[in-house]
């Protein structure tokens, strides 16, 4: 029996702008982060990228404009994760075969 598998071009057009937004290395070093501390505010990141805060911020704005992280604010500081577990496992599964 031939199985017939049918693709819906929206899931490809939500997976390449997800794939975009993740093709740079500072966030996709930003995701890895997030994917191995659970959650991480600016100046945290900005020590582990040393990158200007501006920057870590342009690329956190990517990233959530792209609904990959979501931020919680605490006081005066923001404490961003991963939003969407779909990515977790993608970064988990890039990481495992690249990093280890």
């Amino acid at each position: 029996m031939m199985h017939v598998y049918r693709t819906d071009p929206e899931s490809f057009i939500e997976l390449a702008d997800i794939l975009k937004a993740l093709a740079h290395p500072q966030r996709l070093c930003i995701v890895k982060t997030l994917c191995e501390k659970g959650e991480s505010n600016v100046t945290d990141m900005q020590d582990c990228l040393d990158e200007a805060q501006s920057k870590v911020s342009q690329h956190l704005s990517k990233l959530k404009s792209a609904g990959i992280i979501a931020g919680r604010r605490e006081g005066t500081s923001i404490f961003y994760s991963i939003y969407d577990e779909r990515v977790r496992r993608l970064v988990q599964a890039i990481i495992n075969e690249f990093f280890v």
